[in-house]
């Protein structure tokens, strides 16, 4: 019988998990925070290659190390998990030495750089029982999380469409086009909300570069679902006002997620359009399908109010301690990265129908 009063980790189940974050930039201190002041982890490193960094996120009172030197952090037995928020670039290499440590580990978005890099880091948690959690950040949100709930109680009916765009001005990336900077945010919440059986097999995508950036600043990817449905996510880097909007379209309802609208962020509206089975009416009939539009009221649900990297950190210790694979797990990190890879290769083929991998 599994001893419960242990987690994965060796801990006692209600002793703190001691964690690492990885990188002091841009999102390194959102991480810092948040792990700070769960009572779950008990933050012991931030590590930096500019350690003088590190210690200014920490602040001058903090009793939590800063250092510059990695493997001095995976040494430590104290350290059961490594939260890591470096560049893309260097997922691969900070994951791959933290799970070879023994650390459970928490990558953010994207998971890696390439597809096959994403994997071996998938391969490499199971293969030594360890979690491997994407930051999908959205997906920690009351309003995803609501989603979520309604499109897999069939709330919503069989979903027919998902239609999203998340443009503002700029910024303008030096390194990816804008597909690779914005569309992982939408693509993990699809992921996310979907229910098991309903998946993308196919992607086609357009951009433009009107700007003379380099790659595409504007850009729209389409995604063909196993059920015959369609996914749409428009990202722009050039537009001049903001909009972060969702539409998931039901045979029963039809939600808006307005991610700027503090006082209506989700709705959810019974109209939409109904088709009348061959078999349902006579004769004569048939060779005309019979429409009628639906025009009933809209409701917007209550939601709470939690910052989504608060979820998230939670979300990462239940995973931890119960070994159960995270909501935002390694395999729905490569699952935008298998879209991602798939759209660039439409792009070079201009806007071809590109397969996406079967092995999820």
């Amino acid at each position: 019988m599994k001893d419960t009063a242990k987690d994965a980790a060796g801990r006692g189940a209600t002793e703190a998990l001691g964690v690492a974050v990885v990188g002091a930039g841009y999102w390194g201190p959102n991480l810092v925070r948040n792990f700070q002041s769960a009572p779950e982890f008990r933050l012991r490193w931030l590590c930096d290659l500019n350690e003088d960094r590190a210690r200014q996120v920490l602040g001058g009172y903090s009793t939590v190390r800063a250092t510059s030197d990695y493997a001095e952090v995976l040494a430590d037995p104290d350290v059961d998990a490594v939260a890591v928020a470096t560049p893309a670039g260097t997922h691969l290499d900070v994951a791959l030495a933290a799970l070879r440590a023994g650390k459970h580990v928490l990558v953010e978005k994207p998971l890696a750089a390439t597809y096959e890099d994403g994997l071996r880091l998938v391969t490499e948690a199971e293969e030594r029982g360890l979690t491997l959690m994407c930051d999908h950040t959205y997906c920690y949100t009351p309003a995803v999380g609501r989603i979520r709930e309604m499109v897999r109680s069939g709330e919503l009916g069989d979903i027919q469409f998902f239609d999203s765009v998340r443009i503002n001005l700029g910024l303008v990336q030096k390194d990816v086009d804008v597909l690779w900077d914005l569309a992982p945010h939408d693509l993990s919440v699809l992921d996310f909300i979907l229910p098991d059986h309903v998946r993308p097999v196919a992607v086609a995508a357009h951009g433009a570069d009107p700007i003379g950036a380099g790659q595409s600043c504007v850009a729209y990817l389409t995604l063909q679902l196993n059920t015959g449905a369609i996914a749409h996510v428009h990202v722009n880097w050039l537009s001049p006002t903001k909009v972060r909007t969702t539409m998931v379209g039901g045979s029963k309802r039809t939600l808006v997620w307005d991610d700027l609208n503090p006082v209506q962020r989700v709705a959810v509206f019974d109209r939409g359009v109904d088709l009348t089975a061959p078999q349902e009416i006579g004769a004569d009939e048939r060779r005309d399908m019979l429409v009628s539009y639906r025009s009933g009221d809209m409701v917007a649900p209550a939601l709470g109010e939690k910052e989504a990297l608060r979820s998230m950190v939670e979300e990462f210790a239940a995973a931890i301690r119960t070994g159960r694979p995270a909501l935002t797990d390694g395999r729905a990190g490569l699952q935008v990265l298998d879209i991602l890879e798939a759209a660039s290769r439409s792009l070079e083929f201009r806007g071809a129908v590109v397969g996406l991998r079967t092995g999820r």
